[in-house]
């Protein structure tokens, strides 16, 4: 670790600033420090090459890194949701594409069939996703049905017997190329719109699933990214979440927290790309001294340091508000949805300004593509784009503000 992303981001008066406990603290110091020692090495070779590392699940899964909150009868850790915001903060710094492959798994598929699925479907899939020996994938977004994800839904489930059969197409699924049980949406009852929908669990080899086409992407490269087809794909009755039609209450519930859990990914990209301008500034001479000199560069670098720590607070806070609220099973509706929201909105846009800065710093380093500083500049969109884009969580923080 470099000297000054250590003396960035840790410490005693940085601890107390965050509000985090020694036993937090620790989290995130030991997440560090196995993200750079065997996650870093495997970025570069990701975004060069598209190129997903087949050892990494299961090496996460072996060092307790995947069912962060699951129980331990299924090989969790029975911790809280904040804690699984650390370690994604701390994947973020040193390989955001695999981190977001990770939150993927951990939260948008385990953490939601955790939460909703029942005790027969979890002994038969947690002990699995727990362990890293299969990884896990949400199906919701289609062709078409972005933002309006839940009124333009156009998958179905039709009942025959026994099973059911899924046909449709879903796209940008992270970890869909790779992924070997994936939670994913489908109308059955189409003529209801929103309140028509059912959440199921779909295995790989299923008859009738497929992955149709894996797609390039501009950042986050390396994490996998599909475009999926069901064509009477068949899906046994008992893999069903919950109760026919009531698919929206999962969405919404996994939808809050997936915007809590996206933010300490933001932060994590950022606080990596102060420490590298910092670093940069130190060794970069211009005019026989180093650009740390100028007070122009003094300047981005102290509102970089601004906007990470403003970061910091509102992740963890909102987080934190999350984590609380996903233990008594209230996450969907009401003062969360907005903080939730408000946190993924400001995570994405500081981040924005952050990594801005960091490559105007770094020149025309910063401009090649094989540099780190432009991997991370590259993540940025997506961000802003993911888990509700930035027009969407504002119309959620209005919509909350000005409910009756």
């Amino acid at each position: 670790m470099s000297e000054s992303f250590t003396s960035t981001v840790q410490g005693g008066a940085a601890q107390l600033f965050a509000g985090l406990s020694d036993a937090e603290q620790e989290v995130l110091h030991q997440a560090d420090r196995f993200a750079q020692h065997e996650l870093y090495p495997l970025a570069q070779r990701m975004d060069n090459e598209e190129w997903w590392p087949p050892q990494a699940f299961p090496l996460l899964g072996k060092q307790g890194y995947f069912g962060i909150t699951a129980p331990a009868r299924w090989g969790g850790s029975e911790a809280d949701l904040f804690t699984s915001g650390l370690v994604l903060q701390a994947f973020g710094r040193w390989n955001h594409a695999l981190a977001l492959s990770w939150v993927a798994h951990e939260n948008l598929c385990l953490h939601n069939l955790l939460r909703n699925a029942s005790e027969a479907q979890l002994s038969r899939y947690a002990p699995r996703l727990c362990s890293g020996e299969a990884i896990g994938a949400l199906g919701l977004t289609e062709p078409g049905a972005g933002s309006d994800a839940l009124g333009a839904m156009r998958t179905t489930a039709t009942l025959a017997g026994d099973h059911y059969l899924l046909n449709g197409t879903k796209i940008y699924i992270t970890n869909g190329p790779v992924a070997d049980v994936l939670l994913v949406y489908a109308k059955t009852s189409p003529e209801r719109g929103s309140k028509g929908i059912s959440a199921f669990i779909v295995e790989r080899d299923f008859p009738g699933f497929r992955v149709a086409q894996k797609l390039t992407k501009m950042g986050f490269r390396g994490s996998q990214t599909a475009e999926l087809v069901f064509d009477n794909c068949r899906v046994p009755v008992a893999n069903r979440v919950g109760e026919e039609d009531a698919g929206v209450k999962i969405v919404m519930s996994g939808l809050d927290l997936e915007r809590a859990m996206i933010a300490p990914l933001c932060l994590g990209i950022a606080e990596r790309a102060l420490a590298l301008s910092v670093d940069y500034a130190r060794v970069r001479e211009q005019f026989k001294q180093p650009i740390a000199n100028f007070q122009m560069v003094q300047d981005k670098l102290a509102s970089m340091y601004v906007w990470v720590e403003s970061m910091r607070v509102f992740t963890y806070q909102a987080l934190r508000a999350a984590s609380a609220i996903a233990a008594q099973g209230d996450a969907g509706r009401g003062e969360i949805h907005k903080i939730t929201a408000a946190s993924v909105m400001h995570a994405a846009d500081t981040m924005n300004l952050v990594l801005n800065e960091a490559v105007q710093i770094h020149g025309g380093s910063g401009y090649i593509w094989e540099s780190e500083i432009n991997r991370l500049y590259r993540s940025i969109k997506l961000l802003e784009i993911g888990a509700g884009t930035t027009e969407v969580r504002k119309l959620i923080i209005a919509g909350e503000l000005l409910r009756t």
